[in-house]
């Protein structure tokens, strides 16, 4: 999607990405989601806690062209702007926090579940494919929802 699609759209004009940790998948969410609608809408991600950017996740983003390598990763607690139109969740546990902030900001609340690919063992290619395949299910999901 272009930036003028996204002009033209009706898009939230704040959304964010929450899942466990801040490092994978949320990551993935918010640099997929900066890359499809540009400075279009507002997009930040948390964690129920935080860990540094996953290496995986930062390479398989890369070969899309897309650098979340200097992510710095937030909890909930950590949010400096509540403001959000649209919360949403990638792991069970964001979900509960997520749903905990309705009780103080008007938002809608989706939960996405979202494969976390850091459980898989295996090589180093075998493990880039769980990430890839979970960069590029959020990738169509994200132009699906929001075309």
């Amino acid at each position: 999607m272009t930036e003028e699609m996204a002009k033209n759209s009706t898009l939230p004009s704040a959304i964010l990405f929450s899942c466990t940790s801040n490092s994978i998948r949320s990551v993935m969410a918010e640099g997929i989601m900066k890359h499809l609608f540009g400075k279009n809408i507002y997009v930040d991600s948390v964690g129920v806690r935080s860990l540094d950017v996953d290496g995986f996740a930062v390479e398989v983003m890369g070969e899309l062209g897309i650098d979340i390598s200097t992510h710095k990763a937030k909890t909930f607690d950590d949010l400096e702007d509540s403001s959000f139109d649209l919360v949403i969740s990638l792991s069970p546990h964001a979900q509960h926090k997520a749903v905990e902030l309705t009780r103080y900001m008007a938002c809608e609340v989706e939960f996405w579940h979202t494969f976390d690919p850091s459980v898989i063992d295996g090589s180093r290619e075998v493990r880039l494919d769980a990430y890839r395949q979970v960069r590029d299910e959020l990738f169509e999901r994200i132009k699906v929802r929001f075309s």
